[in-house]
């Protein structure tokens, strides 16, 4: 077993751990950290927490990460885009269309499957059996680069990086409307839909979500921005920019209803990448160029100006 040192700062005070632990470690579910809790794997100056514990803001937090199960998934050989891999770490630019992990509806044909299969058994467990080696996500109809780890070592690294913002992501997207500033930042919490539990929204009582978005250009009715996380939630862009009234270009889920000819999901594409290597703490930067599809729709668009 692993034990992860987490310490939550005062502005975390009166959280419930089980909300907050889900929050600091991006590849644990809220449910699963209520699993730990439960089992005595969570505690505080040696004593167990439980799932309705209040954090004070001050306190050390030891969590015990138990060893993987068994991870009963196919190897497939499903091409990758590689970007950079090492002993530790493999980054992947993930095309449109392709699951991060197994889930219902996708039990294979997964980025997880294609994983298995290059890197064999060298990922990481702390993702769990059906999440092996994933640091963090990617909407299936999101393009760009995702990082997996090749051991738990590099995984509570680099998941340590997600929690202090130390690795970042940036993106870049296409969005309805003309957004007046030239630069701004979205600080809303996000949590699931009251009435629609499949989708996300900004909510009262959500967890903190922050983007830093600049333009890169403009053109009539559409704006291309670029786009930084400096948390990570589900769906956080897509949320964000249409809770703003400029949903990305494409987004059938928070945006226009109708799917964009020529165009499959949203037009957003994490185009960056920067983390301090697990290992090494060797700073790593890492870029990928826009796809296909997304060029073709600024070409469009700047057609019409």
């Amino acid at each position: 077993m692993e034990t992860l040192t987490l310490r939550p700062g005062e502005a975390q005070a009166g959280r419930r751990i089980d909300a907050w632990l889900a929050e600091a470690v991006e590849t644990l579910t809220r449910s699963a950290a209520a699993r730990l809790l439960e089992e005595g794997l969570v505690t505080s100056g040696g004593r167990p927490l439980t799932k309705s514990y209040r954090l004070t803001g001050g306190e050390t937090v030891a969590l015990v990460l138990p060893e993987a199960e068994p991870v009963d998934l196919i190897p497939q050989d499903i091409p990758l885009d590689i970007v950079y891999e090492d002993s530790d770490v493999i980054v992947v630019n993930k095309p449109k269309g392709l699951v991060v992990h197994p889930a219902p509806g996708h039990p294979d044909g997964t980025l997880v499957n294609a994983l298995l299969f290059h890197c064999g058994s060298s990922l990481s467990g702390v993702g769990g059996a059906l999440r092996p080696g994933i640091v963090h996500r990617i909407d299936r109809d999101t393009s760009g680069l995702i990082i997996a780890a090749k051991n738990d070592l590099a995984h509570q690294g680099l998941a340590a990086q997600l929690q202090d913002h130390t690795l970042a992501r940036t993106y870049q997207c296409i969005v309805i409307g003309n957004l007046r500033q030239d630069s701004g930042t979205v600080n809303a919490p996000i949590g699931r839909h009251p009435t629609d539990r499949k989708r996300m929204a900004v909510v009262s009582g959500g967890r903190t979500a922050v983007t830093h978005w600049q333009v890169l250009d403009r053109f009539a009715g559409y704006t291309h921005l670029r786009c930084r996380l400096e948390t990570g939630r589900t769906h956080q862009i897509r949320v964000h920019m249409a809770h703003t009234g400029h949903p990305i270009l494409g987004d059938t889920v928070y945006g226009a209803k109708r799917a964009v000819p020529g165009l499959q999901g949203q037009c957003l594409h994490a185009v960056g990448l920067r983390f301090l290597h697990p290992r090494t703490g060797e700073p790593v930067n890492l870029s990928c160029g826009l796809p296909r599809e997304f060029q073709e729709q600024l070409k469009k668009l700047s057609a019409r100006c």
